[in-house]
């Protein structure tokens, strides 16, 4: 699959590019894609959530009323569910959410996330580029020569790039990550794929392994 180069201006430079085969024409396997994004997400969560049950509560044990006869739920104490300032019952308690997933299942399930992008023809390629100093003014530009102010869009970069990075910050709909910092959610989130130049041989490196 070709694909023409753009400059970050928008205007083709005459050159196209070769999109390996192994790599954005793969047959799409959507459990995958799912582990992987369910996987991303999980990691998110902290999992310091925490409500006091019965045994965490300061107060008397002493059984407050007798077992049968009352009419009402039995309770053993003031610390029981049932009443208000009691303890929660069946709340949640600290966890880790971290699932593990086989790397060869997480480079299936990239290589299917940028096929789908390839299908939809929702990938630009764009020549490497620098800015001399760090200003949003300059990202924005960039975004609106490629025609993605309506877009979300995810630039992947070789190498790091300060100032470019820097410069995207503060823009919401717009993020700028490095080859090994790709993942399958962040290429699903996006609307459009644009991959510098430089990217392509280290995504081809990364997933050919």
């Amino acid at each position: 699959m070709k694909v023409a180069v753009l400059d970050y201006k928008g205007k083709d430079t005459g050159r196209k590019v070769e999109l390996s085969k192994d790599i954005f024409e793969v047959e799409p396997n959507d459990h995958a894609l799912y582990l992987d994004v369910k996987q991303y997400l999980a990691n998110q969560r902290q999992g310091t959530h925490k409500a006091k049950q019965r045994a965490d509560i300061t107060g008397s044990t002493r059984k407050i009323k007798k077992q049968k006869g009352t009419g009402t739920a039995r309770a053993g104490s003031i610390k029981s569910g049932i009443f208000r300032g009691g303890g929660r019952i069946f709340g949640p308690q600290p966890r880790d959410y971290n699932l593990k997933l086989n790397k060869k299942l997480k480079k299936i399930a990239r290589k299917s996330a940028l096929t789908i992008k390839a299908k939809d023809k929702a990938i630009t390629v764009l020549e490497d580029f620098e800015f001399k100093s760090v200003k949003t003014k300059n990202f924005t530009s960039v975004i609106k020569a490629l025609n993605l102010e309506d877009k979300k869009s995810l630039f992947v970069f070789g190498a790091p790039n300060k100032n470019v990075y820097l410069s995207s910050r503060n823009l919401k709909g717009s993020d700028v990550v490095i080859c090994s910092e790709l993942s399958t959610y962040k290429i699903l989130n996006a609307n459009q794929l644009v991959l510098l130049e430089s990217s392509l041989n280290e995504i081809k490196t990364n997933l050919s392994k």
